[in-house]
């Protein structure tokens, strides 16, 4: 593949259009995730232990991941079957929905807290629906070959929006409960004209049958790749086992003693290892080696894991942090290329929901695990040895699935 420059892709209007409606809707997610983490474990603390608070925390997850389990496979063959700007334009009309409710949760203190997890599994349900219809609409915006440039991006809009959303939220929630969930709703909005902006994109196929057999070729189709198989499971296994988002709040309020504006540094900090590695490979895409570099990263994130869930030094914490961010942004850039260039267009809806069911176990569902850990051994011993599985899943993975280890090129 010629080399391309780090912002050719963006000469594109209409990816740019996606890209910058993917910054806004990720930018008001993550203000909105970080204040729901806080406000969820400060008043559980009023009335709870560590412990009790922090598996509410895991709760968060938990919820979300319900409605995205039951929902993914048929969103991701209805973004085979219909207008995917429609889906992702819905889908962010339910974030907002969700920004305007919890804003109300904020103002009043006398709230139940039922709603902010009711309104966390309304969220999960609209992930379900955007990611497969937001990743399948991406490669059909631009040219194949830049297809790993623009992926590079689109993880740069992610990890960019990661450091500065959890940041603004942790300050504006600092200075009104209520501020960092009216100001995702406003992003919300703006995520949605953007969206409407775009062109509709040629499509070479549309899937066409019963919803059951659609799903049922998706999932076929990725247990007999070994390639996507072994990819998205590393994945969901070494996040599962080793993703440790869930207890920053208990880092941030009882170990490093830094309150609601230090745990959006902390949130922020893996983003900020993450948008240095994007960086790099928008402006050098990988050429040799990608499954190596795949393991490596895996590895790099569990290691730093671990580091983070000893210290007691917030700065040491934060470096931690953020060489994890580096780690699992190799593992997601080799991860994305290599599902969205070996899959073809009609499948990419099914193939992209079953990667996001794998994904958001991996996150949603590893902030439970993470959350009951915490308050069965604590939450220091829960990080660190999430750490430790992650180091043992990358070895275990690369010895199982040797062409995995073995791809060369993202081709």
């Amino acid at each position: 593949m010629a080399f391309l420059p780090a912002a050719a892709v963006l000469r594109h209007r209409d990816f740019r259009l996606l890209w910058f409606a993917r910054v806004a809707s990720v930018l008001g997610m993550q203000m909105q995730a970080v204040a729901i983490a806080w406000i969820v474990y400060d008043r559980a603390r009023q009335t709870m232990g560590v412990g009790e608070s922090a598996f509410l925390i895991g709760m968060i997850g938990l919820v979300q991941f319900v409605p995205i389990l039951i929902l993914s496979l048929f969103a991701g063959q209805a973004a085979d079957r219909f207008d995917r700007k429609t889906i992702i334009r819905a889908s962010i009309a339910l974030e907002a929905l969700s920004a305007v409710i919890l804003t109300w949760v904020a103002l009043d203190a006398a709230a139940p807290m039922w709603i902010i997890f009711a309104v966390a599994a309304l969220f999960g349900a609209a992930r379900s629906f955007m990611a497969p219809a937001q990743a399948s609409l991406q490669p059909t915006l631009v040219p194949r070959a830049e297809l790993p440039s623009a992926i590079a991006w689109g993880s740069l809009a992610w990890q960019g929006s990661s450091i500065a959303g959890p940041a603004l939220g942790g300050y504006l929630y600092a200075g009104a409960a209520w501020l960092p969930f009216a100001s995702a709703g406003v992003l919300f909005l703006a995520a949605i004209v953007l969206v409407t902006l775009i062109r509709p994109p040629p499509r070479a196929a549309v899937a066409t049958g019963r919803s059951l057999k659609l799903i049922g070729e998706g999932l076929l189709y990725v247990l007999r790749n070994r390639i996507v198989l072994g990819a998205i499971s590393l994945d969901l296994f070494a996040v599962l086992l080793g993703g440790a988002t869930a207890l920053l709040p208990v880092y941030a309020r009882d170990v490093l003693h830094i309150g609601p504006d230090g745990l959006g540094h902390l949130r922020a900090a893996p983003a900020i290892g993450a948008v240095a590695v994007a960086i790099w490979l928008a402006s050098r895409p990988m050429r040799r080696n990608t499954g190596g570099w795949m393991f490596g990263g895996v590895a790099a994130f569990g290691a730093a894991t671990i580091v983070f869930g000893l210290s007691e030094s917030f700065w040491l914490s934060m470096a931690a942090l953020i060489v994890l961010g580096g780690g699992d942004m190799l593992s997601v850039y080799v991860r994305s290329s290599l599902i969205q260039l070996s899959t073809p267009d009609e499948m990419r809806g099914r193939v992209s929901a079953a990667s996001s069911i794998f994904v958001s176990a991996s996150n949603e569902l590893g902030e439970f695990r993470a959350g009951t850990m915490g308050a069965v051994i604590g939450a220091v011993p829960s990080v660190v040895a999430g750490g430790m599985a992650a180091l043992g899943i990358a070895a275990l993975w690369a010895w199982m699935f040797p062409e995995l280890r073995k791809a060369d090129r993202l081709e």
